[in-house]
């Protein structure tokens, strides 16, 4: 039978965090690239399409033997178990056993409570035209340090033989994540998050306790 077991936390930003929406226009003396935001409550969000792409990618720089590889097909067989793909060994498509939820910002009465109106600034950033040294400045919205963002995954526990294994992949890529960025600019210090509060549990179906509990102790060391 089919069991499901849930991940929640919560991703605290350390830094600035720059998703970028889909609007292309902006007035002048506008913001020129502004967050993404949840079209009902408009609080800025995190994607889960972002937040999985992201993992994904760490995981296959720290897994693939290959570096080189051209598609997600050529990833780690772990990951792809994990992941998902179009191609696997025997040639035939592979869902995910992962499914992400969108993460909209959940804290606002605190940010509030520490004086901020919104939870979001305009940083101002410079290109340098090589040859010129003229200065391109550009205005780009940031989601604030200090913003919450409620994590929520399931894991579809599909192979009881593999779900110690899985779930200790997946333990290694919310670990990766903390030690680089989400979204745009990271190397320019936008993006860095921290990771509280995991825990998990079988919310659909049974999983062997014991099993469980080491899972729970994988993913709570993080």
């Amino acid at each position: 039978m089919l069991a499901k077991i849930e991940i929640t936390g919560k991703i605290i930003l350390k830094s600035g965090m720059h998703i970028g929406s889909s609007e292309a226009f902006a007035a002048i003396g506008a913001i020129d690239s502004p967050v993404a935001r949840d079209p009902v409550s408009g609080l800025p969000y995190l994607p889960g399409s972002s937040l999985k792409g992201k993992m994904r990618s760490l995981l296959a720089k720290a897994y693939n033997e290959n570096l080189k590889i051209q598609t997600r097909d050529e990833d780690d067989e772990r990951i792809k178990r994990l992941f998902g793909c179009s191609k696997n060994a025997d040639g035939n498509p592979q869902s995910s056993r992962l499914i992400f939820s969108d993460a909209i910002l959940d804290n606002m009465e605190e940010l509030k409570r520490k004086g901020l109106s919104v939870p979001t600034e305009a940083k101002e950033e410079n290109t340098i035209n090589p040859l010129t040294a003229i200065a391109n400045p550009r205005m780009i919205e940031r989601v604030v340090k200090g913003a919450e963002f409620p994590l929520s995954l399931i894991y579809n526990a599909i192979d009881p033989d593999t779900v110690e294994e899985d779930l200790s992949l997946l333990a290694d890529g919310l670990r990766l994540l903390q030690y680089d960025y989400i979204g745009g600019h990271g190397s320019r210090g936008y993006g860095r998050i921290a990771i509280r509060d995991l825990d998990i549990a079988c919310v659909i179906g049974e999983i062997d306790e014991a099993v469980l509990e080491r899972c729970k102790a994988v993913i709570g060391a993080i």
